[in-house]
């Protein structure tokens, strides 16, 4: 004969409207007096009893119940909701467009609960075939902020993202360097254009794209101060980033670009063609006082900046295809390096914290400087290369 369960101890039925085994759990009251009782369902006996087993164990873990069907396409969409567009446009566009791409379509319709750290490492060896290591690095940690969203929440117990290490990538495309002759055929073919004095500003002072799309005419001074002691010349400040949230523009950040010439005549050339510019737009200018803005004064993006060069690019024998406007800061460094200035001084100028940052980055742009000291040891004993007897 059948044991029967002793009160409170729950209970097993079959729903017919539901059409489903339901299993419940009584587990005492609340604070309010009312009873709290627990259940699973599921189309068999054990698979509600193995529902209400789940349950219980979140209960007893502190975990909320989240609904069972809860994704992780949820979670971080709800992510990219409430936390990622608190940041810049820029950031929060790009980081929807790599979840949309790449996170969602492969584990978004995994439940959360469910997800697994074979299933997160699966998917970033998957992704590490045809991505980046510093794009898999952005992926696995959206992922990875999302499940510690839903985590604050009770709606999952751990976050097992943060056991799953970060495969390596593709190879990027390595960057490369204008030489003097490639360099002085792209500014011949930018003039007249309005790309000649955002290439000129970016090839002779390694601005960055973000820094010179950013530059406003408050800090540009093409007069300088000769009369000073010390003489300050003419010269540009600029920043590494400005935040949604706010100016960045600290002393840390900052770093004041003294002008050569040509970059001097280049910036008089642009303040006539936006002088133009504002005329011909009339009441559809909009003044934001950028050095570099469209024809109607708004910002640029990447974008614009990218067409505009590969279309002056077309006009030299280089291939479009293969160049950017990041590789002017690399022709920069080169040029430098390539007529002897100390890497010391290369990174001062790029805006480095450290000489490591600028080898690292721009190691096939510098010309090695360590030979310097063989060469003279070279001179001092004769290079002969012969050894001396006893030694």
């Amino acid at each position: 004969m059948t044991k029967r369960r002793s009160r409170g101890d729950g209970g097993l039925h079959w729903d017919d409207k539901r059409q489903r085994w339901i299993a419940t759990a009584s587990l005492g009251y609340d604070g309010s007096g009312k009873r709290i009782v627990k259940r699973g369902s599921g189309k068999t006996k054990t698979e509600a009893k193995q529902k209400l087993k789940e349950v219980l164990r979140d209960y007893e873990d502190g975990l909320a119940i989240a609904p069972g069907n809860y994704t992780v396409k949820e979670a971080v969409e709800d992510w990219l909701r409430y936390e990622l567009s608190k940041w810049d446009r820029a950031t929060y566009e790009t980081g929807r467009t790599l979840c949309n791409s790449h996170l969602i379509p492969a584990l978004g319709k995994r439940k959360l609960r469910d997800l697994s750290a074979q299933d997160v490492d699966t998917w970033l060896s998957s992704k590490a075939k045809v991505l980046s290591t510093s794009t898999l690095r952005f992926i696995r940690s959206y992922l990875n902020r999302a499940v510690k969203r839903a985590m604050a929440r009770d709606l999952v117990k751990r976050n097992i993202v943060e056991l799953c290490s970060i495969p390596k990538g593709r190879e990027g495309r390595p960057s490369k360097a204008l030489t003097m002759a490639q360099a002085e055929a792209v500014l011949e073919a930018a003039e007249g254009t309005r790309m000649y004095s955002y290439l000129v500003l970016a090839l002779l002072t390694g601005a960055r794209t973000e820094e010179l799309r950013a530059l406003t005419w408050e800090y540009v001074d093409l007069e300088g101060d000769p009369a000073s002691e010390p003489t300050i010349p003419p010269h540009v400040a600029v920043w590494r980033s400005i935040r949604a949230e706010g100016d960045t523009k600290t002393r840390k950040s900052r770093r004041t670009l003294a002008l050569p010439q040509r970059c001097i005549e280049a910036l008089h050339v642009q303040k006539a063609h936006q002088t133009k510019d504002r005329e011909a737009a009339g009441e559809r200018w909009q003044e934001h006082n950028l050095v570099f803005a469209s024809a109607v004064g708004t910002p640029l993006d990447a974008h614009n900046v990218r067409r505009a060069f590969r279309r002056v690019i077309s006009k030299t024998r280089l291939d479009p295809t293969q160049w950017t406007p990041r590789e002017l800061r690399h022709s920069f460094v080169s040029l430098l390096s390539d007529n002897g200035t100390p890497i010391e001084e290369i990174s001062r100028l790029v805006g480095h914290s450290s000489t490591s940052v600028t080898e690292l980055v721009y190691r096939k742009q510098i010309r090695p400087v360590l030979q310097g000291g063989a060469i003279l040891m070279d001179r001092i004993f004769g290079g002969s290369g012969d050894i001396i007897d006893g030694c």
